[in-house]
């Protein structure tokens, strides 16, 4: 059995206050007996005015959130699966990326979101991401001390291929933090992630952000862990910050492709045609 702490938090404009919160969050999981924390997409940056977020976006050696979490996790020996920050890659352009940080506080994974938020919503919301990011072109799946971790982000979870892929690599569990409209939350949140944890047959950790943020927008929430049978063992809920925490057994993930092995009855598809 392992537990597991996820952050589900209200990130703002200014990265130090919302690195003060990550960084207490670490202690809190530590001493809560968590063997690794989850935190949001964007959870150092959440501001979706260009000029004013400039100055903060920066490579990551200079990133001031990312050696915080790395010095905390050394600190409370905890490992972090970091949702994901803001920065600037070395040709100029931005990544939201994902970090899995050891509990020695050296970075294991990095992960960069493959599939651009750019939509347009009946609310009036108009998204595009494209526009400030580059995406990025690699499944990455890491060892930690939960097993096999999978990388995802947010909007990537509308896209089966990759979570096919990261099935074919027999994840344990596959992290997919978020920053979800409400208008999308409620239609589909709770159902997408639940489908993915079956079709991989591995528990799903979704840490989110939730609330009225600094920037205007306004999140959905509901941090979960969905286990490999589609079962919710954790929602944090759509109104408040806060930590969560749960615990993970790592046999569920045998016991449940024992009875429906559906990774190793896949077939590879034929052309496609219609009629």
């Amino acid at each position: 059995m392992h537990r597991i702490a996820l952050l589900q938090m209200t990130s703002g404009i200014d990265p130090l206050t919302n690195r003060d919160t990550i960084v207490r969050a670490i202690a809190d999981a530590g001493e809560g007996g968590a063997a690794m924390l989850f935190t949001p997409e964007m959870c150092g940056l959440l501001d979706r005015k260009r000029e004013r977020a400039t100055p903060n976006i920066v490579p990551e050696a200079d990133n001031p959130v990312l050696m915080s979490v790395q010095e905390a996790a050394c600190e409370h020996k905890i490992a972090v699966a970091l949702g994901s920050l803001a920065v600037e890659r070395p040709d100029g352009k931005w990544a939201n990326r994902s970090f899995v940080i050891g509990a020695d506080g050296t970075i294991i994974a990095r992960y960069d979101k493959m599939h651009m938020f750019d939509v347009d919503l009946e609310t009036g919301e108009s998204w595009r991401e494209s526009i400030a990011y580059e995406a990025g072109d690699d499944v990455v799946a890491a060892d930690t001390p939960i097993g096999l971790l999978g990388l995802s982000i947010c909007y990537d979870i509308r896209f089966p291929a990759l979570y096919d892929a990261l099935g074919r690599l027999k994840c344990d569990v596959i992290a997919i933090p978020a920053a979800f409209t409400a208008p999308t939350g409620k239609a589909h949140w709770h159902i997408m992630q639940r489908a993915r944890a079956i079709e991989a047959s591995a528990f799903v950790i979704s840490a989110a952000q939730v609330g009225k943020h600094e920037d205007g927008r306004e999140t959905y929430g509901h941090s979960l862990v969905v286990d490999p049978w589609g079962e919710v063992l954790l929602d944090m809920g759509g109104e408040e910050a806060g930590l969560g925490f749960a615990d993970i057994d790592l046999e569920r993930i045998a016991q449940v492709r024992r009875q429906l092995p559906s990774l190793a009855n896949r077939r590879p598809l034929g052309r496609a045609s219609a009629k």
